[in-house]
């Protein structure tokens, strides 16, 4: 078994996925949403904000 670090793990692997998502996550995905002009659902938790986070970046071309 190899020992990954949270930056790798599934989101929905983690332990505080189910928690609030952070204000960094929220911050950037507002950004994030404004330039691909998408609507942002609320409270979402910290995996879903990952997930989202992860399909913007597609979206807008950031993260490469």
């Amino acid at each position: 078994m190899t020992d990954q670090s949270n930056a790798e793990k599934d989101p929905s692997d983690w332990v505080t996925g189910d928690e609030p998502a952070t204000g960094a996550q929220e911050s950037y995905l507002h950004t994030l949403a404004g330039e691909a002009k998408e609507e942002l659902p609320d409270d979402l938790t910290k995996a879903e904000a990952s997930q989202k986070i992860d399909e913007l970046q597609q979206k807008t071309g950031r993260g490469q």
